[in-house]
């Protein structure tokens, strides 16, 4: 998983410095861990920031296992936070009570590690408007809370943050508690694990795509790639941490073939299988299918992979680029050209794996996987249907999507 936001209680403004052998570090209390590395995965040409991150575990105890999840608690951007306390005309010092939160905390702590400072919702616009001195800023407010108006509220609370009020509707006074009142609480993020214990018993390596856009005239970032990409210094700066474990992984039985679809950072828990696998001596077959934009840039881990397969520890690599030719190719065009050898390796008790983007990836998966299954097993829609279902009640299909 890249990054998923997971529900929970705000942020914890300190970590256990206990005795590591007795302190028992969780989502509510997690582990002070430190990243001690950090490095650029795509190569020059590519579009995208993908970052391979190890973290370590020193002697907090935390076990983990292939196809679990790492939690992260972030802090947001310093500049972004000081923006905030000088358009509120406050010193960052006023105490402020965010929503369910156990004791009030001083504005600054609240804007750095507790509030959320995305996603304002509707109820911003309606308070910005009932409190803003200018008319016309006024009428485009309202206009925006007309019901007709749906998609045009939707879009302007995706271009904008909490910041962007503030500085575009400088009459519209809020005081620190008013504000703080609105944000939701900032969520530890979950990235799924990309080493195997058996591997790196002390570590923790993530696979994660830093998120950068503009919007509104803003340079944004994703909060918690962007707080391990810059705002981390590695080896020094403690980063909360906690193990969400999963019940996505490799088959028990080492004999099972695997056949793995990981396109982008959904490579990430199958890099951790396959290590997984391979210092098991586990003797069932590896089908790894990655993809991504360009060959040349964008292929994750290539030494690795190629190493894999040059010893037979992988037997079975399919590669998708979409940009380097004129059809874009996709992971699931790579299973349709292999499909009769996919359905075989599935009826001979194959597990199969899916990890990265459920909006449009996952559902293209798994729709040329029941196309497969039909033409090849000789199915109608029904039957491939109940064929998947069945896969997946034997905890033979499994996804990890977000």
């Amino acid at each position: 998983m890249l990054a998923q936001a997971n529900h929970g209680d705000l942020h914890p403004v300190s970590m256990s410095e206990g005795n590591p052998a007795t302190a028992e570090f969780s989502k509510d209390n997690p582990f002070p861990a430190r990243v001690v590395e950090n490095r650029l995965l795509n190569r020059a040409g590519s579009a995208k920031e993908t970052r391979h991150f190890v973290v370590d575990l020193g002697e907090s105890g935390l076990v983990y296992k292939a196809g679990d999840s790492l939690g992260v608690y972030a802090s947001n951007r310093s500049s972004e936070v000081d923006e905030i306390i000088a358009l509120l005309g406050a010193t960052g010092d006023e105490l402020v009570t965010p929503l369910r939160a156990p004791a009030p905390l001083p504005l600054r702590e609240a804007l750095s590690t507790g509030l959320d400072l995305d996603g304002p919702t509707k109820k911003m616009v309606e308070i910005t408007a009932s409190k803003v001195a200018d008319p016309a800023q006024k009428a485009q407010l309202e206009a925006l809370l007309a019901p007709e108006a749906k998609e045009q509220l939707e879009e302007f609370l995706y271009n904008r943050s909490f910041v962007d009020f503030l500085a575009e509707y400088p009459t519209a006074k809020f005081t620190p508690q008013e504000l703080a009142g609105m944000m939701r609480r900032l969520m530890p993020r979950l990235y799924s694990i990309a080493s195997s214990p058996r591997l790196h018993p002390n570590q923790i390596h993530l696979t994660i795509a830093v998120v950068r856009y503009h919007t509104n005239g803003r340079d944004r970032v994703g909060v918690c790639s962007s707080f391990l990409s810059d705002r981390v210094e590695t080896g020094q700066t403690p980063v909360p941490v906690f193990v969400s474990h999963s019940h996505f992984g490799p088959p028990e039985d080492p004999s099972v073939d695997c056949i793995m679809v990981g396109p982008g950072t959904g490579i990430a828990p199958f890099r951790a299988f396959v290590q997984d696998r391979v210092a098991l001596g586990a003797t069932g077959r590896n089908w790894v299918f990655f993809g991504d934009q360009k060959k040349a840039s964008d292929y994750l881990y290539e030494e690795e992979w190629t190493d894999y397969l040059a010893k037979g520890q992988v037997h079975r690599l399919d590669l998708a680029w979409s940009r380097d030719q004129a059809a874009k190719v996709y992971v699931q065009d790579r299973m349709r050209e292999n499909a009769a050898e996919l359905w075989a390796w599935l009826e001979k008790g194959a597990h199969f794996y899916v990890c990265g983007d459920a909006k449009r990836m996952a559902k293209d998966v798994d729709a040329a996987l029941h196309e497969i299954i039909a033409t090849h097993g000789g199915m109608d829609a029904e039957a491939a249907a109940a064929y998947v279902k069945q896969l997946k009640k034997d905890k033979r299909y499994q996804r990890d999507v977000y």
